[in-house]
């Protein structure tokens, strides 16, 4: 049985993300001019690419849905689309992954392990990682 998104967003997640782990909180470098520099200008939109480009290899594999929408699979240009301009609920199976256009990263929840792993193989063959949330 599917999950509502609000459901979802109770259960345990995962980042996929361009840093390898989360970043601690007394840590001694400079994360947030880091981060700016990352959402400035076109580094923004070539991470964008890579989110896009990990869940249009996913759909090759899963079907996925866009919000709580009842169609599958729609066309990857749309799921392009839709991945930059606005936060979208990327539904697949009985998990989800968040993606907003303003991030450098996305966050899946509730994968099972065949899921996970699909996921941690597509992000790594784009450089990004995946983290679990706390």
């Amino acid at each position: 049985m599917k999950r509502s998104i609000d459901e979802l967003l109770l259960t345990p997640y995962w980042i996929i993300d361009i840093l390898p782990e989360q970043v601690p909180k007394d840590s001694p470098g400079q994360y947030f001019a880091v981060e700016k520099y990352y959402l400035a200008g076109d580094r923004l939109a070539e991470i964008k690419q890579k989110h896009i480009n990990v869940i249009l290899k996913l759909n090759c594999f899963r079907d996925i849905s866009l919000d709580e929408e009842t169609s599958l699979n729609p066309p990857p240009e749309r799921i392009d689309e839709e991945m930059r301009s606005r936060y979208l609920c990327i539904m697949t199976g009985g998990s989800m992954i968040i993606s907003e256009p303003d991030d450098t990263y996305m966050t899946l929840y509730n994968p099972d392990k065949k899921l996970l792993e699909l996921v941690r193989t597509l992000a790594s063959g784009e450089g990004l990682f995946v983290w679990k949330g706390k």
